[in-house]
C-alpha cells in the first residue's frame, strides 16, 4: 500500500561538484591513498548512486561532501559555495538509525530540526515529516518499540528535518531484511517524488542502485593508480519506478557486476 505522501519545504536540491578530490590515510607502512583525482558532476535533484568494493572509498567521499572529513587535494563544491567543515546545505542517514533510546520517534525527529526552529513551527514540521514517512501512528513510540524498518524511517524523517539541499545516505537499508528493504527503497522514491533533493546514495547492492538512481558511478582503482576514482558512469534509462525484472537493467547489472569483478556466469554453471 502507498503512503500517504504530502509536500514537504525541503530546501531546492543543489548540484554537487567534485573536482579531483584525493584523500590518503597514514599507516605503518606510510600514506595509504583511498581516493585519486575524483571527477564528478551530481545534478540538482538526481539520485546519484556510488557503488565499488569494501573500502575503496564510498563512506570517505560521502563523508567529504558533507564536510564530516577534508580532502588532502581537490574542491567540494556545493551549488556554487565550496564545502568547509562541517555543511548545513547537507543531510546524513546511515546504516543504523543511531536512535536516542530514550527519547520517542517524534522527539528523535526533532532532532533534525535546524537550530531555531522552535514552538508551533517545529511541531508542524515533524508532524509533517512523520506523515510522510508513514509513522503518524507511532509518533509516541521509544526506538525499542518499532521495527528496524521504522526505525529506518525515523532516521530518514530526522535527515529530511534539516530541510538538506543535498541528502546523504550511506548504506541506509544494509541493516535490513530482503522485504523490509524493498518496501523502504519504494518509500524513498515516494519521498524524492515529493520533494526532489539531491541524493547520494552508498550502496554495495547493485540491483538496488540500478532501481533508485538515475546514474551510477562505479570507484574502483588500478595497479597503476592506487587510490579509487570514478571507473565508469552510467546512466539508467527508464523512469522512477522502474519494472525490477526489466531486461535492460539485468543487462547493466551484469556490466556493474563485471566491473566489481564478478563473473555473469559462474564457470561450474557453463
Amino acid at each position: 500500500m502507498a503512503l500517504p505522501i504530502t509536500a514537504t519545504r525541503l530546501a531546492a536540491p543543489a548540484p554537487v561538484h567534485l573536482r579531483s578530490v584525493s584523500r590518503s590515510f597514514p599507516t605503518p607502512a606510510g600514506e595509504h591513498p583511498v581516493l585519486t583525482g575524483v571527477d564528478l558532476e551530481i545534478a540538482a535533484g538526481e539520485i546519484l548512486a556510488l557503488i565499488g568494493a569494501s573500502g575503496c572509498g564510498k563512506s570517505t567521499l560521502l563523508r567529504q561532501i558533507c564536510g564530516l572529513d577534508s580532502a588532502d587535494s581537490g574542491e567540494i563544491v556545493i551549488a556554487d559555495a565550496p564545502v568547509r567543515g562541517i555543511d548545513p546545505r547537507c543531510a546524513v542517514a546511515f546504516q543504523e538509525p543511531r536512535l536516542l533510546p530514550w527519547r520517542t520517534v517524534r522527539d528523535n525527529v526533532r532532532l533534525g530540526l535546524p537550530r531555531g526552529t522552535t514552538g508551533q513551527d517545529g511541531d508542524e514540521r515533524v508532524t509533517e515529516l512523520l506523515r510522510l514517512v508513514g509513522l503518524s501512528e507511532s509518533a509516541d513510540h521509544r526506538p525499542r518499540q518499532v521495527s528496524g524498518g521504522m526505525a529506518q524511517r525515523v532516521s530518514l524523517a530526522r535527515a529530511l528535518a534539516r530541510n538538506p539541499a543535498v541528502l546523504l545516505l550511506d548504506e541506509p537499508f544494509g541493516a535490513l531484511d530482503a522485504l523490509t528493504r524493498l518496501r523502504m527503497q519504494d518509500l524513498l522514491l515516494e519521498v524524492h517524488a515529493a520533494e526532489p533533493t539531491t541524493v547520494v546514495l552508498v550502496t554495495h547492492d547493485v540491483e538496488e542502485s540500478l532501481y533508485l538512481a538515475d546514474r551510477v558511478a562505479l570507484l574502483g582503482a588500478r595497479q597503476d593508480r592506487p587510490g579509487a576514482h570514478v571507473q565508469s558512469l552510467i546512466t539508467v534509462p527508464g523512469q522512477r519506478p522502474r519494472d525490477r525484472g526489466d531486461a535492460e537493467l539485468a543487462a547493466l547489472r551484469a556490466d556493474l557486476l563485471e566491473g566489481l569483478g564478478v563473473p555473469s556466469h559462474h564457470p561450474s554453471s557453463r
